[in-house]
């Protein structure tokens, strides 16, 4: 093959085969260094070229629009083919559709497919692999019709390696009960050692996935007793286990796709691919290869960052740069995997001759951490986290470095003196963006020329621009700077979203398109589509969250208006002001509770939680409750939850006011105000505190003179109390700087911010709140009260308006195509006299036949 170094001149079209994403970026570096250069791209795959890194997250959106890369600019033309044959005399590149490429320097993008071994059955309808768009879309349509047909769908991946995980996660995502086979002795065995491997199987199998290590898949059969199901044979020195399932998905590695080598008289690599040198030239100085597809000195590499090197590089050279030569890449990797974290880097196995090795195993908390050491004791060489692993980026950057201090506090920060190790610690020559090959001190000079954000940096140096996961580092970066971070909302809005809120406010549009076309860009994500959805039914509400398109921009618990459950199944709480309920009510509960088998318990916030509804039962009970006079109690939103109460002067020789009125009044004037964060309040009918008040959002305490109006406070991971605002309040002002405290929360606090967390981040905190709320510093106050007015005059019960509406009942079913077949996916079980959801039902292996 060529070793030609120099520089070329330009070619005049330049064809690239292949629309993946290193294709994408291949042809983006080309042009962002010429932008006039001709090209044509054959994309074999139909539609536009998508982060194939993030295929699971086409899982539950189905929209495909949402994975895609940037547009390419409208001069380079994209040809829907196959390329079928290279003649590299003539310097054509032949296509399915008949249709002759002239080139003048080729680039072969062409990447991997998926390897399937040749077991018998490989074959049969219902084997897949997981790879494309299009794949994902045939396992979802394999899993609806097992479940249509009103049984459990039960899936198998083929590999436990990453993209076996991946393919895993999206099984149990479709609703399939999901098991991985593994012919290793343990899960994803390059980037773990045995240790790891065990708690990662823990993890997996808590979370309903069967694992099935150590044994390998000897054949595939068609069960003749149920012809849409398949019968798996898996072999294993203790023995042969079949396993019935309605579908196989082999992910068992890749292999690069580099048929067109040799017809075309290409040199490849000794395990495939086309072969290049370190310049990434094929033999034929006019072909160059890219990504998956390219053998770099005999090595082909699968993930994203050494491709992205390829293209720099041919970009680099096509364009007359001074020629750069591949450097082999950082094969570290962090994942998180059906939620669990999980990385590896450096010499993580410890083959290093010397070397030592750290360890933490906690089975309880499902957390394993390595770090693998010179022969010094001092000197990083690498490690494995799995379950928890906030250091990776800090870590894998100081491989080859002293550590600062002690090894083990890194690891297991309560057994040593060590303070945290920060980006600070880092060398200018650490690497923080693996993908891309960003240092440090790429990103502090990128800072010293003005990139003032995390999206300057990215497209100033890429950094962050792949996968993400060095984005904290970088915002860490820019806070050592102190530059002042950007509260945009997400990528699509500069805005923050206390700005959001007041262009919605001023301009009164209430449609998410027309707001992103005037005032975004892109299509939005799942970022600011709930926060807009928020925000437009704060501001209108008297319309219905499922108005008007607006389903689709709701988080998955708003869109049907109740609480989803770990295994799909939803939750029922009706409101009980301050926990009132009639006996009457309390009947109807019970009787619903029977009659759909539903768990009942009493909640910490005095209502009661119906568990255990499927989405097709949810309109019927509602309409029970609404019958007897209940109505939603917003337990889904991020809104006024409940406001506690004890029994104050009706029935407690201590009571100083009528708490159980007051908080019956409140809880009915903000129920439905939709908010930043979730909202809860507390009467207490003296300082005793039954109702727990300084531990919620806004918390009332009765005095002998009035009320003492407490606000801020908050439980969750940050427990907070609530501070002193105002004493000694009569009825009228309580509600009233309630409701100013409440309108100013709304309108200015940042997305998922509690109040507690937005009183800090205000400068003056409380006292600034004081002055705003109680003496109207801003001349805001009535302005305040009417936003509040507003909702209370416009309020009407969620539930009652989806009773009354045939579209929006609509909604409510398992499946489109079948709305009046239940999913048979939601099981439970009963635990000490409790029922429990079943994430994922394990079944036994079953003999060919039984089922």
């Amino acid at each position: 093959m060529s070793s030609s170094s120099a520089a070329q001149s330009h070619p005049k079209h330049v064809v690239v085969i292949g629309f993946g994403m290193v294709a994408h970026r291949t042809v983006m570096e080309i042009l962002a260094r010429e932008p006039k250069t001709r090209i044509t791209v054959i994309a074999e795959e139909a539609g536009h070229a998508y982060d194939r890194v993030a295929l699971s997250s086409y899982v539950g959106s189905w929209d495909r629009g949402m994975l895609e890369l940037d547009t390419l600019p409208s001069a380079v033309e994209v040809h829907n083919a196959r390329a079928t044959g290279i003649d590299r005399d003539t310097k054509l590149v032949t296509c399915s559709d008949g249709r002759e490429v002239a080139y003048d320097h080729l680039v072969l993008a062409t990447g991997s497919a998926p390897f399937v071994p040749p077991v018998p059955g490989h074959d049969l309808d219902g084997v897949f692999v997981y790879r494309t768009l299009d794949d994902l879309d045939a396992l979802r349509e394999r899993i609806d019709s097992a479940k249509a047909a009103g049984r459990m769908p039960v899936g198998a991946v083929i590999g436990g390696g990453l993209l076996g995980l991946e393919a895993a996660n999206a099984l149990r995502l479709l609703g399939a009960e999901t098991h991985v086979v593994e012919m290793a002795p343990r899960l994803m065995p390059i980037q773990v050692d045995a240790a790891g491997g065990a708690v990662l199987a823990q993890k997996v199998e808590a979370l309903g996935v069967a694992v099935h290590a150590g044994r390998a898949t000897s054949s595939i059969a068609e069960n003749p007793a149920d012809p849409n199901t398949l019968t798996m044979t898996l072999g294993s020195d203790e023995g042969d286990e079949e396993l019935a399932v309605d579908l196989v998905v082999f992910s068992a590695g890749i292999r690069p796709r580099d048929e067109l080598a040799e017809p075309a008289g290409l040199e490849r690599g000794p395990r495939g691919g086309f072969g290049v040198d370190r310049h990434c030239l094929t033999s034929d100085p006019a072909i160059s290869a890219v990504g998956e597809a390219a053998a770099v000195d005999g090595t082909c590499y699968g993930l994203v960052a050494p491709g992205y090197q390829t293209a720099q590089i041919v970009a680099d050279r096509l364009t007359g740069r001074d020629a750069r030569t591949f450097v082999d890449p950082d094969m570290s990797t962090k994942l998180k995997l059906l939620g669990i974290d999980v990385a590896s880097f450096g010499d993580a196995h410890g083959v290093a001759e010397g070397a030592s090795e750290l360890h933490v195993n906690d089975p309880v908390a499902g957390e394993y951490k390595k770090l693998v050491l010179a022969a010094d004791g001092k000197t990083l060489l690498g490690g494995i986290l799995v379950g928890d692993a906030a250091q990776y980026s800090v870590l894998r950057s100081l491989v080859g470095e002293p550590l600062p201090g002690s090894p083990m506090a890194l690891i297991a920060p309560a057994a040593g003196e060590a303070p945290a190790i920060g980006v600070g610690s880092l060398p200018a020559d650490a690497q923080i963006c693996s993908c891309n090959a960003v240092s440090k001190g790429d990103i502090c000079s990128a800072i010293a020329d003005g990139s003032h954000s995390v999206g300057d940096i990215k497209t100033c140096t890429r950094a962050g621009a792949s996968c993400g996961s060095c984005v904290g580092l970088i915002k860490q970066l820019l806070d050592a700077e102190g530059i002042e971070q950007s509260t945009a909302v997400c990528e699509h809005f500069a805005q923050s979203r206390a700005e959001l809120f007041q262009i919605a406010s001023s301009t009164g549009i209430s449609d998410f398109s027309t707001f992103i076309e005037r005032f975004g860009q892109g299509r939005g994500c799942e970022v600011c589509k709930p926060t807009l959805a928020s925000i437009f039914a704060t501001l209108n509400s008297a319309d219905h969250v499922l108005d008007d398109g607006r389903a689709a921009l709701q988080d998955s618990n708003d869109r049907f208006l109740a609480n989803i459950q770990r295994n799909g199944s939803y939750s029922v709480v009706p409101r009980m002001p301050a926990g009132q309920v009639s006996a009457e009510q309390l009947i109807v509960c019970g009787e619903i509770a029977k009659d759909f088998d539903l768990y009942v318990k009493v909640t910490g916030a005095q209502r009661i939680d119906m568990f255990g509804a499927r989405v097709d039962q949810l309109p019927e009970i509602w309409r029970r409750l609404v019958d007897a006079g209940m109505e939603s109690g917003q337990a889904y939103g991020k809104s006024l939850r409940a406001v506690k109460s004890c029994v104050g002067t009706d029935w407690c020789r201590y009571g100083q006011q009528d708490s159980v009125k007051m908080a019956v009044d409140l809880e009915l004037r903000y129920r439905g105000l939709r908010s930043p964060h979730k909202l809860k309040m507390g009467v207490s009918g003296c300082a005793r505190e039954c109702a727990e008040a300084r531990g919620k959002d806004v918390g009332v305490i009765a005095t002998e003179n009035g009320w003492n109006l407490y606000v801020g406070g908050n439980g969750g991971a940050t427990p907070r109390h609530a501070q002193l605002l105002a004493k000694d309040l009569d009825d009228v002002t309580l509600i009233r700087f309630i409701d100013r405290f409440l309108g100013f929360y709304v309108r200015t606090a940042d997305r998922l911010q509690r109040t507690a967390a937005w009183m800090e981040s205000l400068e003056g905190g409380l006292d600034h709140i004081r002055e705003v709320v109680c003496e109207d510093s801003l001349g805001i106050a009535e302005d305040l009260e009417e936003f509040v007015g507003r909702h209370v005059d416009g309020y009407t019960d969620e539930w009652s308006r989806v009773l009354e509406d045939p579209e929006k009942l609509s909604r409510f079913v398992s499946f489109v195509n079948a709305p009046e077949s239940p999913d048979p996916t939601i099981q439970f079980e009963k635990r000490d006299g409790r029922k429990v959801p079943l994430p994922a039902p394990s079944m036994p292996a079953v003999p060919v036949g039984a089922r």
